[in-house]
């Protein structure tokens, strides 16, 4: 009965945001979790559950300090979020990689709201969620796979893909790398290393006889959300490296499911700029993906105000262009990057991460409690467009209904803030060796 209840709202809020969003916009930056974002924003207005306070394995307790604005180095991997979770005591985070008392606890510090001008006014004025976690605790590429299509279908996403043996070597993680992923079948089932792309077998043959994959696979197809807005009639773009080599090709999602590279469908992989453009133009298509260039990606050894200058640059160029009042963006991060975070993830997920819904029919200054995942965003997509759902994640999620109201007056947006990023830190950044794909 309240399996039927939850299903029949679900198909309500989706009926009735069909009418009035459009455009649903993800911005997916890089490598940060809830606390190291927003535990002191949410001490500070005083309705999101935030912590400023970090518990050791032996028991202390240590202030979070204030994070410089060049992202410390931590280790993200499955290992390094397991160690920190720690069953749930969320006291681990020391056996991070790059987070010993040796090396000043980097991933315990955390952003004050002057650092992140733009996304702090963002949460200040419209919802944060405080509840929604990883889908699982991995890393960029698992994240980037699990976006569009709510499940790893079977990569274990603990690591980026890797070389192993195959001649091709491009900039990229995806069909078209030649690297591979380590894979399993089943829970419990026995790990190989496996062409990190997802087939496609209704492709040409003769010209790709392993489905997209550089070399024989055992990973079945999946769908994405992708084909579902094509079955549909709508429009997609994902914003990002458009080509290989280009900086954060390696986030980009198109090149993981040979059903995109090697279609047609790869045309609506374009450059970033593109989102600015097209906003300012009201040309937004129905459904978005904006991945940021390093220099944006607040990714560790980035700038997080240089990111935080994007962020704003988008969120500006979608308020005030034709489509806002037709427009829900969300704002989060792929993974926790692994920095500090206080609350235990609910079982099945990984650990919570920043979330900020901007829309003009988002609720002023509210917090939505309820717990969500990156699936969540899915669900919320499928619901306002009648799309089917991917897999049983995404069917079951949280559609964050309680963020909206359909019926109050619409918002305005506000207008982004720009910080100025010092000389110093501006030369090393310029000087930085920067992969060229992603991590």
């Amino acid at each position: 009965m309240v399996a039927l209840l939850l299903a029949m709202a679900s198909v309500a809020f989706g009926h009735e945001g069909h009418g009035r969003i459009r455009h649903v916009v993800i911005v997916y930056q890089e490598n940060h979790s809830f606390d190291n974002v927003f535990g002191r924003l949410c001490l500070r207005i005083d309705r999101c559950n935030g912590s400023r306070k970090a518990e050791l394995l032996d028991g202390s307790t240590l202030r979070l300090a204030t994070s410089p604005d060049i992202v410390p180095q931590a280790g993200h991997t499955t290992r390094a979020q397991t160690a920190a979770i720690n069953g749930g005591l969320m006291n681990g985070w020391e056996q991070v990689n790059g987070c010993s008392e040796a090396l000043d606890y980097g991933c315990l510090t955390q952003y004050s709201p002057s650092q992140i001008p733009n996304l702090s006014r963002l949460a200040r004025r419209f919802v944060i969620s405080d509840r929604t976690f990883q889908m699982d605790n991995v890393s960029s590429w698992g994240a980037h796979l699990e976006l569009v299509a709510a499940t790893l279908d079977g990569f274990l996403g603990d690591r980026a893909p890797q070389p192993r043996g195959s001649g091709l070597r491009r900039m990229g993680w995806g069909c078209d790398s030649g690297f591979d992923a380590r894979w399993q079948p089943y829970p419990g089932g026995p790990v190989s290393w496996q062409p990190s792309c997802v087939p496609d077998y209704g492709l040409d043959p003769v010209e790709y006889p392993y489905g997209g994959a550089y070399r024989p696979t055992e990973v079945e197809h999946v769908p994405t959300i992708m084909d579902s807005l094509d079955r549909a009639g709508l429009r997609w773009t994902l914003y990002t490296a458009a080509r290989p080599g280009e900086s954060g090709y390696g986030w980009a999602i198109c090149p993981t499911f040979a059903g995109c590279l090697y279609t047609r469908q790869r045309n609506r992989q374009v450059g970033h700029q593109g989102i600015i453009r097209n906003a300012r133009a009201g040309k937004l298509p129905n459904f978005s993906v904006v991945l940021p260039t390093w220099r944006r990606s607040q990714h560790n050894d980035e700038s997080m105000a240089q990111g935080d200058n994007w962020v704003g640059r988008v969120v500006r160029a979608i308020g005030n262009g034709p489509d806002w009042r037709t427009t829900a963006i969300f704002i989060t991060y792929d993974d926790c990057g692994c920095f500090y975070d206080h609350v235990p993830p609910p079982e099945g997920l990984g650990i919570r991460t920043p979330m900020v819904i901007v829309s003009p029919w988002a609720k002023p200054q509210k917090t939505d409690s309820h717990t969500a995942s990156v699936a969540s965003m899915l669900a919320f997509t499928e619901r306002v467009f009648d799309l089917p759902s991917l897999t049983e994640e995404d069917a079951a999620a949280y559609d964050y209904r309680r963020a909206f109201d359909f019926h109050q007056r619409p918002l305005d947006p506000i207008e982004k803030t720009r910080t100025r990023i010092g000389e110093k830190e501006l030369e090393y950044l310029r000087n930085r060796t920067r992969p060229r794909g992603g991590t």
